[in-house]
């Protein structure tokens, strides 16, 4: 990428020519995979629906139309945003250098700023050519579950919910903290949240199993090393699953005081929720809302959401038998190891991606590690 180098200097002309050459050729092929032209033409089909006077007459297609509108139109101004922004670089180069050295040293540093946003900005859009699901673009219903190792994993499992809501919290995100189990001595046994904002579902995919923590335990009287597991399992939000059956005969509902695990996940009400439904074995629980009532109708929502994703991975394990064996992409549940001690790493055991910056992965740093997974995940698929 353009920029100062190490030794202060602004780079060649070489350089700049040959980054916003490639930064033009990244966004031809942005504008090709988001098929901007037919994001044109839906986009005047949504601003006529919009426009109609019988919309509201039903309201859950209004909010979706509205919904699709403006991401449509937000896809649309970042693309043509962005192309503004590169012309004007490539117009400020191209007179510099008519204008002479001077210029060129004047401009330098503008177009080297203006090339580091552009390329950043670019990255992100990328990012969304590796999605492939029907479901990529929705909100995520998170689990995570303390495993093996107990008052550490109880511990770890707390961690991993922090490390989470600092990943959603830095990408604008907005996390639910639906229900908490607190844990015996320390830490929590398990917890539901959502994670609202697009494509969440699609980056949360990407955390998927259980996750390894080796560090020297703070419970533990002589300070040991100690290894401890807690899992996570995300699945799209689907607010309406229509094509859903859930029988009130197949349902369990059990009610119960709410407990938090402390500090910000506080939350007593005498109105939790914890329904069970019995073909399948799923369990969900629901404790932030403020009746027994939408309590019920949360969990309700997160059941739904969770029988249609089993559908569908019963529907793809059909398909992957008719089209013959094929292996588990995930290379097993183990997902990543966290290493505290006696060294500092986080290494990703799918795609082989590390970091030894821990401090910075456990306070949300987690983008590059999902990025790493999403493309080794397309090239899998491909092979």
């Amino acid at each position: 990428m353009a920029g100062v180098g190490e030794d202060g200097h602004s780079p060649s002309r070489p350089e700049f020519e040959d980054e916003l050459k490639t930064l033009r050729e990244r966004l031809d092929a942005a504008k090709a995979y988001l098929r901007v032209d037919e994001l044109s033409a839906h986009l005047a089909e949504l601003e006529q629906e919009i426009a109609g006077p019988d919309l509201w007459s039903d309201p859950d297609r209004a909010r979706r139309v509205n919904t699709e509108y403006g991401r449509t139109k937000a896809d649309i101004d970042l693309l043509q945003g962005l192309d503004q922004r590169l012309s004007d670089a490539e117009v400020l180069w191209e007179l510099s250098l008519e204008e002479g050295e001077d210029a060129v040293a004047e401009s330098a540093g503008e177009v080297t700023e203006s090339v580091s946003a552009l390329s950043k900005a670019l990255d992100e859009i990328e990012l969304r050519s590796l999605f492939a699901g029907e479901f990529d673009e929705r909100d995520a219903i998170c689990e995570i579950h303390a495993g093996a190792g107990g008052t550490d994993a109880q511990d770890w499992a707390e961690m991993m919910l922090r490390m989470y809501e600092r990943w959603a919290e830095r990408r604008g995100f907005e996390v639910e903290l639906d229900e908490v189990s607190a844990g015996q001595e320390a830490g929590i046994l398990s917890t539901t949240f959502i994670v609202k904002g697009r494509h969440a579902y699609g980056l949360l995919s990407a955390e998927r199993g259980v996750h390894r923590l080796v560090r020297m335990s703070p419970f533990d009287a002589q300070h040991r090393r100690q290894t401890s597991f807690a899992s996570l399992d995300s699945t799209p939000f689907i607010e309406d699953a229509r094509d859903v059956e859930i029988d009130e005969k197949d349902l369990r509902v059990d009610t119960y005081r709410s407990s938090g695990a402390g500090g910000q996940h506080v939350n007593v009400t005498d109105s939790a929720i914890r329904i069970t439904h019995l073909p399948t074995g799923i369990v969900v629980s629901c404790q932030n809302e403020r009746s027994q009532h939408q309590n019920k109708a949360k969990a309700m929502q997160i059941l739904g959401a969770k029988l249609a994703e089993r559908q569908r991975a019963e529907r793809q394990a059909e398909m992957n038998a008719l089209s013959g064996p094929q292996t588990d992409v995930a290379w097993g549940n183990q997902i990543r190891s966290y290493v505290l001690a006696p060294y500092q790493l986080v290494k990703d055991l799918r795609t082989g991606y590390e970091t030894g910056n821990v401090e910075a992965v456990l306070d949300g740093d987690l983008d590059e590690f999902i990025a790493a997974y999403l493309r080794y995940r397309r090239e899998h698929e491909k092979a």
